[in-house]
C-alpha cells in the first residue's frame, strides 16, 4: 500500500497535503519545527527533526513509507541533502516539489550573489535602509554594518543581532500594493532576498521594481541530482505513476 512522507513548510506542501487528503492516500506531513504556530494540515502531522539522514531513513522504514516527497523551502539545504541520502538508505523513491526560481525582468535592478555572506558584502559601505527579507536564521552576517534594517518575520523574535532593526510580524501571501507602501514608509533603498520563487512572496520584488530599489538576490544552494516537479498536480501524477496496481 502506498504511504507518503511529505516534508513540508511551503505553500506547495500545503496544497499537496490537501490533494493527498482529498484522494484518501495514506500520508504524514512533517514540519521542521522552526515556526511557533505552523499552518494546520489535513494529514497526520509530526513536528521536529529526524536526527540526520540515518534518523530519516529509520523513520521511513519504521513507518512503512513507500514514497518520500521533499516540499521544503528551496534554501533548506540540509534537509534536502539528508532526504537524498535517506531515500537511498531506505530504498524509497524521492521526489522534490519545488517552485521555479524568480528571474529578473524589465525594470529590475538585481545583483546576484551566491550566499548570505556575499549578500552582506554587496550592500553599500555607507548607511542605507535595507529590507532584509531572509527570515531570522542568518541575520548575524549583517551585524556591524552601518544600516537601518527592516525585518518581516512570521514570529516575534526573542533577540536580534542587529541594533538598528525594526520588525514587522506577518505571514504571507503579500500584495505588491502593500509591500510598496511598506517599503516607501521605511524609505527602503536595498532589498536582500533569497531566490525562493513562487507567487506568495514575489510582491516585494514588484514593489522594488516600482520604487527603483536595488535587489541583492541570493541564489539557491547547489543540491545533489534529484527528480524535481514544480506543482502539486505533477507530484500527484508521479505518485499515481509509481503506485502499486489497485491503489
Amino acid at each position: 500500500m502506498t504511504r507518503i512522507l511529505l516534508l513540508g513548510g511551503t505553500s506547495e506542501a500545503s496544497a499537496l497535503a490537501r490533494l493527498l487528503a482529498q484522494t484518501g492516500m495514506a500520508a504524514q506531513f512533517s514540519y521542521a519545527g522552526r515556526t511557533a504556530a505552523p499552518v494546520a494540515q489535513p494529514l497526520p502531522t509530526r513536528i521536529g527533526g529526524f536526527g540526520g539522514p540515518e534518523g530519516l531513513a529509520r523513520h521511513l522504514r519504521d513507518g512503512g513509507f513507500t514514497h518520500l516527497i521533499d516540499a521544503t523551502h528551496p534554501f533548506a539545504a540540509q534537509i534536502g541533502a539528508n532526504a537524498v541520502v535517506a531515500a537511498t538508505m531506505a530504498g524509497v523513491p524521492l521526489l522534490v516539489l519545488q517552485r521555479p526560481e524568480w528571474r529578473a525582468g524589465a525594470g529590475d535592478d538585481w545583483c546576484h550573489v551566491p550566499d548570505i555572506e556575499q549578500a552582506a558584502q554587496a550592500l553599500p559601505r555607507q548607511s542605507a535602509s535595507v529590507f532584509l527579507a531572509i527570515g531570522k536564521q542568518n541575520l548575524a552576517a549583517f551585524a556591524g554594518l552601518p544600516h537601518r534594517f527592516l525585518l518581516r518575520l512570521v514570529d516575534e523574535p526573542a533577540a536580534l543581532p542587529l541594533p538598528d532593526a525594526q520588525v514587522v510580524v506577518a505571514r504571507g501571501p503579500f500584495t505588491a500594493q502593500g509591500d510598496t507602501r511598506l517599503m516607501r514608509d521605511h524609505a527602503i533603498t536595498h532589498l536582500v532576498a533569497k531566490n525562493a520563487g513562487g507567487t506568495g512572496a514575489a510582491a516585494k520584488l514588484e514593489a522594488a521594481r516600482s520604487l527603483g530599489v536595488r535587489v541583492i538576490m541570493i541564489d539557491r544552494p547547489a543540491m545533489p541530482a534529484r527528480q524535481v516537479v514544480d506543482s502539486p498536480e505533477l507530484a500527484m501524477a508521479w505518485l499515481h505513476q509509481l503506485a502499486p496496481r489497485g491503489v
